[in-house]
């Protein structure tokens, strides 16, 4: 049995893996039926579970890259080298496990749709609405900016730099409304 090879296999098997699931995970990567980038192993209610695709090729990483320089570089015999592994393999994955259930999941949170409603949100146009036409609203909504076509609500054009409040969102146009206008009908 050539401890090498195995050692080679295991590493690079976890780090082509860890490496294609993180561009998966960003990038939801769908091949066929196969759907990479939701390999958390939530439970619901219970946190994230210790035995999770990211730990497991953590651990086949660390495993194998220990595992064959310590075999191919130092005097240890098998036995010693493959518990020293085993013991790599557990501290990356443990550290892997950590950085995701304690650095990363208290910040993920599910969008509602109240998180996604643009009326209500203000912004400017980064293109003028011509009469009866449409333009660009640029603004920002939980910390993202977005842009969408816009209308105004009146028919009316509107400048280029104008501040204004989307009155309505529909099929994709925002109906809008110059903010200074609101801010008058307020007062009167």
């Amino acid at each position: 049995m050539n401890w090498d090879v195995i050692y080679l296999v295991c590493f690079g098997t976890g780090f082509v893996l860890s490496v294609l699931s993180a561009v998966a995970g960003f990038g939801h990567l769908h091949l066929g039926h196969l759907h990479l980038g939701h390999s958390a192993n939530l439970h619901h209610g219970h946190g994230v579970s210790r035995f999770n695709a990211f730990s497991v090729l953590a651990f086949l990483c660390w495993f194998g890259g220990t595992g064959y320089l310590l075999h191919h570089y130092s005097a240890f015999v098998a036995p010693v080298v493959l518990l020293l592994s085993a013991g790599s393999g557990c501290v990356g994955a443990t550290i892997l496990f950590w950085f995701f259930a304690k650095v990363l999941l208290p910040r993920e949170r599910e969008l509602t749709a109240a998180d996604t409603d643009a009326r209500g949100v203000t912004g400017k146009l980064s293109a003028g609405i011509l009469p009866s036409g449409t333009g660009e609203l640029l603004y920002t909504q939980n910390g993202v900016r977005r842009s969408a076509i816009a209308r105004s609500v009146d028919g009316l054009p509107l400048e280029r730099g104008t501040e204004v409040i989307v009155l309505r969102y529909e099929h994709g146009v925002a109906y809008v409304k110059p903010w200074h206008d609101l801010q008058l009908d307020r007062t009167d």
